[in-house]
């Protein structure tokens, strides 16, 4: 089987953290978001994974090569020259998707974490016989959603309500699709929307269903989203693969911890951390709610809660991160800062409080 990973563009809502890599390779959870992906659908048989890019595809590629070998699975690239939406890519990789066997093949919002029930997937496709299926999610808020109207009985779509003023369903499109070679015969190659062009077209011929996802679903496109992801992500470890999560006396709740990161006597990890790997935290830091990436040193004392430090990072002591603050590469808050809600691009020195949500260019 094979795969198509939706990459799109410049990743903005994840600036700073995008401006030193593209968006499918910041890490989440210790991995670059991609890598989610690609390791849960080569555990159910997919042998290629086709990225669909429009932005730097030669670092994609550069580092992905590393792990074609180490996970066993082909990956290659389809650039667009022009941005595509959502399913002109298809059509452009048209000739690497479609070969003798017929099988359907996945396709992948790349911003999307979830417990991914390829497995589940294919056996829900195979049962219906039609021409595509869709997973959706339940949300609490459907009227800021396109709403899939669907059979519960059959999971067959009947159709799409865009952002509806009253209520028609909870249950919105989650960016995973498996889909028979025939969808890409209804794809021209030109900027189309696969979510507002073909799928009401396939619904409309009575061939498409859907699949409610069991487990948690994100799109951790920007940074609230991603540190929520974060705390779903790790709820399911402890639910599905407690093993990975990190025990001891200075640890709150859900927290991973990476096998190299060296950390300082009196500290208090948790809840909903990921620390990457080589970090170095030192005495009586207190983590919460965040994400710290490779190769950070957080001093004595200092505080972060609620916010993503970069890359090559530094917090200093007694220093205080927080409310959703996200550091890019290279940043160095100076002892005893206080930094609220701040952006800050890469390589920047930060001397001074940031006493409200500010970027710092």
């Amino acid at each position: 089987m094979k795969a198509l990973i939706l990459v799109g563009g410049f990743g903005t809502r994840l600036r700073p953290l995008t401006l030193s890599v593209p968006k499918p390779l910041v890490d989440f959870a210790n991995k670059p978001m991609i890598l989610h992906q690609i390791e849960a659908l080569k555990a159910v048989g997919v042998t290629e994974v086709v990225l669909a890019i429009n932005y730097r595809p030669e670092v994609m590629m550069n580092f992905l090569k590393d792990f074609e070998d180490k996970i066993g699975i082909k990956i290659t690239c389809s650039q667009e020259t022009e941005p595509l939406g959502t399913a002109g890519p298809l059509a452009l990789a048209r000739d690497k998707l479609v070969d003798s066997s017929n099988d359907p093949f996945f396709v992948l919002n790349s911003d999307v974490i979830s417990e991914y029930p390829f497995e589940e997937l294919i056996k829900f496709h195979k049962s219906h016989g039609g021409e595509a299926t869709i997973m959706v999610t339940k949300v609490d808020e459907p009227s800021k959603y396109g709403v899939v109207v669907m059979e519960e009985a059959t999971g067959k779509v009947e159709r799409f309500v865009e952002k509806p003023k009253t209520f028609v369903g909870n249950k919105i499109n989650a960016g995973i699709y498996l889909l028979n070679p025939t969808v890409l015969d209804r794809i021209e190659l030109k900027p189309t929307s696969i979510e507002k062009e073909i799928f009401p077209k396939i619904a409309s011929d009575q061939k498409l269903y859907a699949m409610v996802l069991p487990g948690f679903w994100m799109d951790i496109g920007q940074p609230k989203d991603y540190i929520t992801g974060l705390r779903l992500y790790l709820e399911s470890l402890r639910k599905n693969s407690p093993e990975k999560l990190s025990k001891g006396s200075n640890i709150l709740g859900n927290v991973l911890i990476h096998e190299t990161a060296v950390i300082g006597e009196g500290c208090l990890i948790g809840p909903d951390v990921s620390l990457g790997r080589n970090c170095v935290v030192g005495p009586g830091v207190r983590l919460s709610r965040c994400t710290i990436m490779k190769e950070v040193r957080v001093k004595e004392h200092a505080c972060v809660t609620g916010s993503i430090v970069g890359w090559h990072s530094t917090v200093g002591m007694w220093a205080r991160v927080d409310n959703m603050t996200i550091l890019g590469e290279d940043v160095h808050v100076g002892d005893e800062v206080y930094i609220n809600g701040g952006v800050i691009l890469p390589h920047k020195e930060i001397k001074g409080n940031i006493l409200k949500p500010e970027i710092v260019m």
